[in-house]
């Protein structure tokens, strides 16, 4: 399959067969080669879903298109305006727009889908070897209306958004404007993949052939139309093919006696008669009263035609720019029979001398349709006859306008939707929506998709939350722009809109002031989703682990709230104890309720385990540990499974305050190994100095690209951390990134004209000193020359002066240091409770500078 595309990013052009109105798979073409590939249609089917869409790659491509539909100085939405059919607002484009940001669609992805990426097979429930995902049907056929220009685009995306191929009919009379749209939209997608799951057609209903050859290989066909277009597409859709109708609809206001006596609900109602001029099918085309009296309905049709009166006369909005003959035609019959009845004294008709608009009073309550254009029919309906005069025409209708009481509009609500209404609204709010709507009684994209599962064997499959990860690397969009500081990202922040800045957190402080950080909720419910799936990974049971949750809380600090939820979303039993300074008391709870499992910050878990360690040894519970904030060293770790009998000790993950969860441990990692949470991320590595990739395999700085956040800039975001890609794949059998973590950028210090790492000399305490407890580097100036004293955790066995040599002698930068005399060197024994540490989150602050 071959994908073509311009430089300027609009699709080329093939002059076969007559003028290139049709757009296949990046490419415009003629009539005679759209008939050659339609015969070809399976095959083309076939190749595209042979490769997965990434729900990232939809998201990227709209979001950038929506930026560009919604500034009228875009070159885009210049070329687009013109397919605009004739008298159309441009303004339809950013109309456009806005449906098609990133926010929306994400919106839509949960409500519809239950996430913002529904293909991935993760597990249904944690505590299972059961995988669920959302899985495209395959091929959509959408056969689009003729009078809504937005409709047939926003199909298509809706088909794309659920992973499908999609091949869209459009009217013969339509403008090119869904063809070139989808040519733009395929343009911001570098990949081709969007271009490769796009076909769009214009040709009339009477070419019976190709729609034939359209529905033969479709799993699904969506129909926009009244009845009869349904009935000529549904000749075509092969047997076990999902017709999926979108079907012209009936909307209905209904008003209780105190709300139509407010002047305030027909100025209200007027609006959703006007706007659009009732073309919508959630335009109101019936006004029922809660009443059996025929006069308070003539009474009510009055006041109302007054209202209608005053409203400005009708502008283009409607898609022809008012009725056509047809229309006109059934304007008037319907009118003059209306009049006709009021002889009978059935109805009264107020209607505008220019027939603008008509008010239409009846005193049967039966629904009617209305013939449109600010016509409407008013009709009494006491509320105890609603059901059965509103149930035989259930198949057609759609919103139900409430004005009332709220006790009234509950009530209302409830029996209008056992009538058959889809929808409730305020009256004067009929015709709005939000991201996400049940369309029809139905969600689009679970008509666009199958619910599929995979049942593995818990035993091979207990640490694996994704199956997707053993299949292929997570492919996002290539990060661009400007590398990034806390400063370019934590400012802005504060300024986020509210439905963007729910959630507050500070970090811990222990590499400088606490950064505040800023989520909304879904955003935090999708990172603990993924520290969830991660924590599987390195090896945690739901089912057999029970948990003691140990990081410190308060402060807003982010660490005890964020496991908690993440234990929440595993299901896993939890002990929230937190960090507290009454190790006795931890130590009894952990024993009394029978704790295996750690969660918390290795500097307290170790003042912890030695302060109790007579109790905790003796009882002998303790097999997991999960760590996060700060690294065990070796001879630490070896005295955990030592004394403690601990038999795992990993990282719970590894994150920051600001950009959440992003990388993980399996059971395969140990240390500073860690694979990328890819399917939020994209992780790059640039040189130490220079703003550029190092070379495979070397250290450098940690820059990190947030795909899945709302509201905020995360992207080419510099941490402070340094980092190596740790090359192949990994034993696990995940093809996630790996990488290894090589310390802090403060963690490397410029003391007395030499570059000195602080990990270096926690290696060399531990591997050739036998130091098994913390460490903490102090630098201070002298009068005379910089002094760096070492504080290491004070332990029978400290020796600080044997710790001083092996300093001196493994770390030849220090020692040259030294022997010059620029730099004292102090090694101090101390105790561990006078280190000090980060008030917010009980870190071990690895180095003070007190240099001024």
């Amino acid at each position: 399959m071959t994908v073509t595309k311009t430089m300027t990013g609009a699709a080329d052009e093939q002059h076969d067969g007559g003028a290139a109105h049709h757009y296949w798979q990046g490419a415009f073409i003629g009539d005679e080669e759209a008939g050659r590939r339609l015969a070809g249609l399976p095959a083309a089917v076939e190749a595209a879903l042979a490769t997965v869409l990434e729900t990232e790659t939809v998201l990227a491509a709209c979001d950038a298109l929506a930026i560009a539909l919604c500034d009228p100085a875009h070159p885009v939405r210049a070329r687009l305006a013109a397919h605009l059919p004739t008298g159309e607002d441009p303004a339809v484009l950013a109309e456009l727009g806005a449906l098609l940001g990133r926010r929306e669609l994400t919106r839509k992805l949960r409500r519809e889908l239950g996430g913002a990426t529904p293909g991935r097979l993760n597990r249904a429930d944690p505590r299972e070897t059961v995988y669920e995902a959302w899985a495209p049907v395959g091929l959509v056929a959408h056969i689009a209306p003729g009078n809504a220009s937005t409709v047939a685009p926003l199909s298509i995306v809706e088909g794309l958004l659920a992973g499908n191929v999609n091949i869209l009919k459009t009217s013969s009379a339509d403008t090119l404007l869904t063809q070139h749209l989808m040519a733009e939209l395929a343009a911001l997608d570098p990949s081709g993949a969007l271009a490769a799951r796009v076909v769009v057609l214009r040709f009339p209903s009477s070419r019976q052939e190709w729609l034939r050859l359209m529905c033969a290989p479709a799993d699904a066909v969506a129909v926009w139309g009244g009845e009869g277009a349904v009935e000529g597409v549904a000749a075509h859709v092969p047997a076990g093919c999902r017709l999926v109708e979108w079907g012209h609809r009936i909307s209905f206001a209904y008003l209780t006696g105190d709300a139509w006596s407010d002047a305030g609900t027909l100025d209200a109602l007027a609006d959703d008669v006007c706007l659009h001029e009732q073309q919508a099918c959630s335009s109101p085309q019936v006004v029922y009263l809660d009443t059996e009296d025929e006069g308070e309905v003539f009474a009510f049709a009055e006041r109302f035609a007054a209202v209608l009166a005053a409203r400005p006369p009708a502008a283009s909005a409607a898609p022809a720019g008012g009725p056509d003959p047809a229309e006109a035609a059934e304007l008037t019959t319907t009118e003059l029979v209306a009049r006709l009845e009021e002889h009978l004294g059935l109805t009264r008709v107020f209607a505008a001398p220019d027939g603008s608009w008509r008010v239409m009073a009846d005193t049967r309550s039966p629904l009617t349709a209305s013939p449109l254009h600010r016509s409407v029919w008013v009709k009494p309906l006491p509320r105890k006859r609603l059901i059965a005069t509103l149930r035989p025409m259930r198949r057609y209708l759609q919103t139900a306008g409430l004005a009332g009481s709220p006790s009234d509009i509950a009530e209302l609500s409830r029996t209008a939707l056992a009538a058959g209404v889809t929808r409730v609204t305020p009256v004067g709010a009929m015709l709005e929506s939000y991201a996400g709507e049940p369309h029809d009684g139905v969600y689009a994209l679970q008509r666009y998709s199958r619910r599929v599962a995979v049942q593995a064997d818990p035993a091979a499959f207990a640490t694996t939350a994704c199956l997707d990860d053993l299949v292929r690397p997570v492919e996002l969009p290539l990060p661009t722009g400007p590398l990034l500081g806390k400063e370019d990202v934590q400012g802005p922040a504060r300024g986020l809109a509210r439905g963007d800045a729910e959630l507050y957190f500070r970090s811990g402080g222990s590499t400088g002031a606490p950064a505040l950080s800023v989520f909304s909720y879904d955003d935090y419910d999708t990172q603990m989703h993924a520290a969830a799936r991660g924590l599987l990974a390195a090896g945690y049971d739901p089912v057999g682990d029970r948990t003691a949750n140990l990081f410190y809380c308060g402060g807003m600090y982010g660490s005890f709230i964020s496991f908690f939820s993440v234990l929440e979303r595993l299901g896993g039993v939890q002990l929230p104890l937190s960090a507290g300074p009454d190790h006795r008391a931890t130590a009894e709870a952990l024993i009394e309720h029978g704790a295996d499992t750690l969660f918390g910050m290795p500097s307290y878990l170790w003042q912890l385990l030695h302060a109790e360690a007579d109790a905790l040894r003796a009882y002998g519970g303790l097999r997991k540990v999960f760590y996060g904030g700060e690294h065990f060293t070796q001879e630490q770790l070896r005295r955990l499974t030592e004394e403690f009998g601990i038999e795992a000790v990993r990282s719970i993950t590894y994150g920051s305050t600001d950009l959440g969860p992003l990388g993980y441990q399996c059971t395969e990692s140990a240390g500073g190994i860690h694979h990328l949470h890819a399917d939020l991320h994209t992780m790059e590595i640039v040189d130490l100095d220079e703003d550029r990739p190092v070379a495979p395999g070397e250290t450098g700085r940690l820059v990190f690209t947030t795909h899945a956040r709302r509201g905020q800039n995360l992207g080419r975001y510099l941490i402070g951390d340094l980092g190596r890609e740790i090359p192949g794949r990994c034993p696990c059998g995940r093809h996630a990134p790996r990488f290894e973590l090589r310390g802090r950028t403060g963690d490397v210090m410029r003391v007395a004209t030499y570059f000195l790492n602080y990990r270096r000399f926690v290696a060399l305490a531990g591997e050739q000193g036998g130091h098994r407890g913390e460490l903490q580097i102090r630098l201070d100036g002298t009068d005379a020359r910089e002094r760096l004293t070492v504080r290491v955790e004070q332990a029978p066995t400290t020796d600080a002066e044997r710790l001083r040599e092996v300093f001196l002698s493994g770390y030849p930068e220090l020692r040259s240091a030294v022997a010059e005399q620029l730099l004292d060197l102090v090694v101090e024994a101390v105790d561990g409770a006078s280190l000090d540490r980060s008030p917010t989150s009980g870190k071990l602050l690895a180095v003070v500078d007190a240099r001024r």
